[in-house]
């Protein structure tokens, strides 16, 4: 993206997923799919907004530049659980390597979801559930 030159597929209203699968065993679609902490996109994630893609699924929280970025782009972040890797790996129906085939489970796939169980972290106004969520509980 930083250097202009074309991508493999159009970001164009997608939803990346924060995840580097391990290899499926015979007869799987897909080895173990647990999401990864989607801090660590934080520095790609206004130039992945600006190239249209519209949500991130992903683990952690997100603060202060990373979050803006998200408020910004009216982008959603959604966060699956961690540590289901294998559970969530059930509900992917298939996955098929589209650029980057050199980089293994990091390389860039598409990927067909069935119920994905996932939640809105922060939403298109920029709510952030972490956020609300700890005030509500908080001591006075």
């Amino acid at each position: 993206l930083a250097r202009r030159e074309p991508l493999p597929v159009s970001l164009d209203g997608q939803i990346i997923y924060a995840v580097g699968p391990s290899p499926p065993k015979p007869g799987q679609i897909i080895g173990s799919a647990g999401p990864t902490t989607t801090e660590r996109m934080g520095r790609y994630l206004p130039a992945l907004f600006s190239a249209g893609v519209r949500a991130v699924i992903g683990k952690g929280e997100l603060h202060g530049r990373d979050m803006a970025a998200f408020t910004e782009h009216g982008a959603i972040y959604f966060a699956a659980i961690g540590g289901l890797g294998a559970l969530l790996a059930r509900q992917i129906t298939a996955a098929t390597v589209i650029g980057y085939e050199d980089l293994g489970p990091e390389a860039l796939y598409a990927l067909d979801l069935l119920a994905f169980p996932a939640v809105v972290i922060i939403d298109r106004a920029g709510r952030n559930f972490h956020e609300t969520g700890r005030a509500r509980w908080r001591l006075v």
